[in-house]
């Protein structure tokens, strides 16, 4: 199992890169599983509805709610377990997990950067961590850096991007 991240400030497109990686690495005939960082408490079930009560009012530890073509867990945890520690925890047989956040972990990444919503890239070359850059995906036209750096203007960067995450993630073992 393989594991990369995406990176990037507020808006700049980090869920849209996701998605695309994880639609062109199924394409390839790769199993694909992400995992989404979120600073603020999740709500993926409406109040109201049997798994809510189920979660809520019964104070169950896990709800697990099974219909024809998909399954949904709720869990009660604290989130102190990083990206790896999950993978290797709910996804076992995949090829890669694509991981959006979790910017503290020590997973190799590539940053989306646009001009429009920050005033600088996450990416700092005297920072202890900058090895794991694969690649600054954006919209400047001067940025530079000891990583790749793509536009967005670039042709074929999809292709090349999972090419590099491919190559330059981790792999855990299972």
């Amino acid at each position: 199992m393989r594991i990369f991240s995406i990176v990037g400030h507020k808006n700049t497109g980090k869920t849209t890169l996701l998605v695309a990686m994880a639609r062109e690495y199924r394409r390839q005939g790769k199993r694909v599983m992400t995992i989404k960082h979120a600073s603020h408490p999740a709500d993926a079930d409406r109040e109201g509805t049997d798994t809510w009560r189920h979660f809520h009012e019964g104070d169950a530890e896990r709800v697990l709610i099974a219909s024809p073509e998909l399954r949904v867990i709720f869990e009660r945890r604290q989130d102190f377990e990083g990206p790896e520690a999950l993978a290797r925890q709910y996804f076992a047989g995949a090829d890669i997990v694509l991981v959006e956040g979790f910017k503290q972990s020590d997973i190799p990444r590539v940053e989306v950067y646009r001009t429009e919503c920050a005033p600088a890239s996450l990416y700092n070359e005297a920072n202890a961590n900058a090895h794991l850059w694969v690649a600054i995906l954006t919209d400047s036209r001067e940025l530079r850096a000891q990583c790749r750096v793509m536009r967005f203007s670039d042709t074929m960067w999809l292709h090349l991007l999972t090419s590099l995450a491919w190559e330059h993630a981790k792999v855990l073992e299972e």
